[in-house]
């Protein structure tokens, strides 16, 4: 037998020795392949030349393996596995990686979702450390230049590179201090209430404040803060409003009580967005099973 150039082995190839001695039929390969049966066959013969064996022998109307193909048979298997693999990257043992994965999330999403996330860490992936900075308003630079390996945003660049899946649903509502005001019942007195308005670090100003603008609305904001955070210490004890996503009042927000927006303003969404080179990396593939994990019981309690 002569020695086997491997240089002239290809995946292909060898998916067409498998196809064939699975059928047991040249045509019958052909059609699972979705090649014609002059293409199957020109392979089979370029296979026995290297592998100097007739891999396949008339039997009756059919075709028979040879004893070779029956031998090489698992082997082949095996490469076709290992192949794929490859292409999938090396393996991935969350038990035994070591590195960091930064989260970009404001404190409304942080405070919502990454404890969980970090607990569950902790037991399945204690070497995986966990780096939260704020989104603002994220653009898809974020990602494409490393800034962050995943944001946590309703509010998704528009870019064809940067992938998303929603976690979530919230809707916007007002909280107000319930021992010194009562919430607002239409639009105009809401206009005319005075309000604390977000502005995040880099200046963005939030959907709803946008909202407002786009129908020619302005309302009054006394007081102007870069994040959710700094809501509770203006709230406390005064008559100013905040309008802020309703699940913060089962946290931030706990103290306050709440009432629906006097206008239509639609739920939104809260997404895990990231860059598409990183969608079949193995450790950024399961991070983002263990964050969908701990959103799915929250998204089941939709308020």
């Amino acid at each position: 037998m002569n020695s086997i150039d491997t240089l002239n082995l290809d995946a292909r190839s060898l998916r067409v020795f498998i196809a064939v001695l699975d059928e047991g039929s040249v045509s019958r390969a052909a059609v699972r392949l979705g090649l014609s049966q002059s293409a199957v066959s020109h392979t089979l013969e370029r296979l026995r030349q290297v592998l100097g064996d007739p891999l396949f022998v008339k039997s009756g109307r059919g075709i028979a393996p040879t004893r070779y193909a029956l031998r090489v048979g698992p082997n082949v298997r095996q490469i076709l596995d290992d192949l794929q693999a490859l292409a999938s990257g090396p393996p991935f043992e969350p038990g035994q990686a070591e590195f960091t994965f930064t989260i970009a999330a404001n404190d409304y999403q942080r405070d919502l979702l990454l404890p969980p996330l970090a607990a569950a860490l902790r037991t399945a992936a204690p070497g995986i450390h966990l780096q939260v900075i704020p989104s603002g308003i994220p653009s898809a630079d974020m990602l494409r230049k490393d800034v962050c390996d995943l944001i946590i945003s309703p509010h998704p660049p528009s870019a064809s590179d940067i992938i998303q899946r929603r976690l979530l649903d919230d809707r916007m509502v007002m909280f107000y201090d319930a021992r010194r005001r009562q919430p607002p019942a239409t639009l105009a007195e809401y206009l005319q209430a005075h309000h604390i308005g977000i502005f995040f670090g880099a200046g963005e100003r939030t959907a709803l404040e946008g909202s407002l603008t786009a129908r020619g609305l302005e309302r009054k904001v006394d007081v102007t803060v870069s994040n959710f955070s700094g809501l509770p210490a203006f709230l406390q004890d005064s008559e100013l409003i905040a309008t802020a996503p309703s699940r913060m009042a089962n946290q931030l927000l706990k103290p306050f009580a709440t009432a629906p927006l006097p206008f239509d303003y639609k739920p939104f969404s809260l997404l895990m967005l990231w860059h598409q080179r990183n969608q079949d990396d193995p450790a950024h593939r399961w991070l983002r099973q263990q964050l969908v994990a701990v959103a799915e019981p929250l998204a089941r309690q939709y308020p």
